[in-house]
């Protein structure tokens, strides 16, 4: 958006905000130092890379910043040719297992496969003692995320998601700005995604195939019962499906709701419920919407967050109304806007980098004097596997990271709009014991269905 369409309005860019205010590793801790973090990067941390194709290679990237990559795996053979020639020293194997078992310089992992995937080797990895980075979200259904919470503090290890958002400038601004009171009580907000760009619905049809001989198929089912090859699945179109991926909510909640999350402190809500067209028994739907309730936030009251996904039968994008404060000004096709009892805060696109405060008036009187920037900001901003090695280094997770504390409630809410809409019926949400209050046939999503023999792991087992 062009900030000067709806000028005086002031729009906070990427750009505008590090020329006006300085980058944000500026700013210093209360409790950790800019000399702290100097002298612990001089440590060399042993990393192992699980998937090292894709997101896995800048992952990959990014762990080894004054690390060494000891150890790498993929199932994909010409993925793993590719960072062997990178990182020639390190070990390489298909099977994650045999891996962390065998390769004794190994203190951290980053986790970077489809979702299905990321349970088993972040438990393998935590029950060696291994810090483990996973990317988001975390794994595809609510006890897994339960488990690894679970088996990350019996393991004492440091942990983290790998949703960049958390990093940025920008989210810290949201929770400030919320704090002052920028639109005053929060009564509703609305997320919206350009998600699925990936077929779901009728559209995700297995076509049978024949595995390419570079890719060892069976370890990429990892823990999910066997199922034939499908390049409809692998390796790209499987976030699709319910058994593999997460749909277009797992894929984008933990990026786009993180900021609101965090920056209103929602918790876990207590009432959730989904309208979806197209849902069949092997795809997530075509499109979705999502309405979550809390029934207090503190300081705010009852609060309201509705989410939007995919296309609606007429070909149009499931996405709110476009609000009357912009008077016509260009309307994303992917944000979020937050309403309260003073105003409108409008993020235009993924996460939260371009922020603008609705109406004029409410605009030019607050950020004629903005809060101080009172939280910690990362010193890795962008670079969440950098700053979770920096922590690891310093012995404690840093509590402005994602750390399993924080991304399993935050998977949690986006698993909870995936619920609903398998569910068909508004859920009332028992955190505490993971239950659909009422509804036993949840118990069937809550939970993978089956395992493949050998594959079991949890967090009592440990």
């Amino acid at each position: 958006m062009n900030s000067s369409r709806i000028s005086p309005v002031r729009a906070f860019t990427r750009r505008s905000f590090l020329t006006t205010a300085g980058t944000a590793a500026s700013v210093f801790f209360p409790f950790v130092s800019r000399r702290g973090f100097a002298e612990s990067a001089g440590r060399r941390l042993g990393i192992a890379c699980v998937g090292v194709g894709g997101k896995g290679w800048s992952d990959m990237e990014g762990a080894s910043r004054g690390n060494e990559i000891v150890a790498i795996c993929d199932v994909d053979a010409n993925n793993l040719a590719k960072a062997a020639a990178k990182y020639p020293q390190a070990k390489a194997y298909r099977d994650f297992r045999k891996m962390l078992d065998e390769v004794g310089s190994i203190e951290a992992v980053t986790i970077s496969t489809p979702d299905h995937a990321h349970y088993p080797a972040a438990m393998h990895a935590i029950a060696l003692g291994k810090h483990v980075c996973v990317q988001k979200p975390l794994v595809n259904t609510l006890w897994e995320a339960r488990e690894l919470q679970k088996a990350a503090k019996k393991r004492g290890v440091i942990t983290q998601m790998g949703n960049q958002g958390h990093t940025f400038e920008e989210t810290r601004l949201v929770k400030e700005w919320l704090q002052a009171g920028v639109v005053g009580k929060v009564r509703e907000i609305h997320v919206w995604t350009n998600r699925p760009i990936w077929p779901q619905g009728a559209e995700a049809v297995m076509k049978p195939g024949t595995a390419p001989e570079h890719l060892d198929w069976q370890q990429w089912l990892a823990a999910t019962p066997d199922h034939p090859y499908s390049p409809d699945i692998h390796p790209f179109k499987w976030r699709g499906y319910l058994e593999w991926g997460a749909g277009a909510l797992g894929d984008m909640g933990c990026h786009n709701l993180d900021p609101l999350f965090w920056g209103l402190d929602l918790g876990v809500p207590q009432q959730v419920e989904a309208r979806s067209q197209g849902l069949t028994d092997v795809a997530w739907p075509s499109s979705a919407q999502v309405v979550y309730r809390w029934k207090n936030v503190p300081g705010h009251g009852p609060v309201t967050l509705h989410w939007y996904e995919g296309k609606l039968p007429d070909g149009s994008a499931s996405m709110p109304e476009p609000i009357p404060e912009l008077k016509g000004a260009a309307w994303s096709k992917t944000g979020f806007y937050i309403r309260g009892s003073e105003g409108v805060l409008y993020n235009q696109g993924d996460q939260a980098k371009n922020l603008t405060v609705l109406p004029e008036k409410r605009a030019s009187d607050f950020l004629a004097n903005p809060p101080a920037k009172v939280l910690p900001r990362s010193v890795t901003p962008g670079q969440p596997q950098e700053e979770w090695t920096l922590a690891i280094k310093n012995g404690v997770a840093y509590p402005w990271m994602s750390q399993f504390d924080y991304a399993v409630p935050l998977t949690e809410l986006c698993l909870l709009g995936a619920l609903a809409m398998r569910v068909g019926r508004p859920v009332e949400w028992d955190s505490e014991k993971l239950e659909a209050v009422g509804i036993p046939e949840a118990k069937r999503f809550i939970k993978r269905a089956a395992y493949r023999p050998g594959w079991e792991y949890s967090s009592d087992r440990l």
